[in-house]
């Protein structure tokens, strides 16, 4: 059977209809309500994030502000290399990150700076390639690590929304270019 183009349109247009009406991005029931200014924009979602991740030792996070950033269903990934050389992507929802970092980052502090940001919008959704620089305490000079978060944004027309961070630390053989530091903040 031959398919015409108008017909293959009118099916994909009538799939993505029905995916929207049967299942819609929603907020957890329990999840604690954002501050606006958190999730007025892109540069507020990604500020806010670090922010929460950020503090000397035996400083409080706020998880509950935290859980407010993400939608449901979000997920946190990172690249990793095993000491044999082998990659790996090690996934996490937002509470599991709390419950695999949380104590560490308080116990020891824990600080990440946005150092550049590359982001691109298109209607709802917006991905952002935002490099840090992670220390120990805010008054450190020298970071011990850097990296590239990959932000996966949405906005369900009230507010933005977390969907995906996705990173990797930089490495042997994988250096940050220059044209990923420098530049923060929302774009056109």
């Amino acid at each position: 059977m031959k398919t015409s183009k108008k017909h293959l349109h009118t099916l994909t247009v009538t799939v993505a209809a029905a995916l929207l009406i049967g299942a819609p991005v929603t907020a957890h029931a329990q999840q604690p309500a954002a501050d606006p200014v958190d999730v007025a924009s892109t540069d507020a979602i990604i500020t806010a994030v670090y922010d929460v991740i950020s503090g000397d030792a035996g400083e409080v996070r706020d998880w509950d502000r935290w859980h407010s950033l993400f939608a449901d269903g979000a997920i946190l990934s990172a690249v990793a290399q095993a000491p044999n050389g082998a990659t790996r992507r090690v996934i996490m929802t937002p509470e599991t990150w709390i419950e695999r970092s949380g104590t560490a980052i308080t116990r020891d502090g824990f600080v990440e700076a946005e150092v550049g940001r590359t982001t691109e919008h298109f209607g709802l959704i917006a991905h952002a390639f935002s490099t840090y620089e992670s220390y120990r305490s805010r008054g450190d000079t020298e970071p011990f690590q850097r990296g590239i978060n990959s932000f996966q944004l949405m906005n369900d027309g009230n507010r933005w929304w977390v969907v995906s961070v996705f990173w990797q630390a930089e490495g042997p053989g994988f250096p940050i270019p220059d044209h990923y530091i420098g530049t923060i903040g929302d774009q056109p």
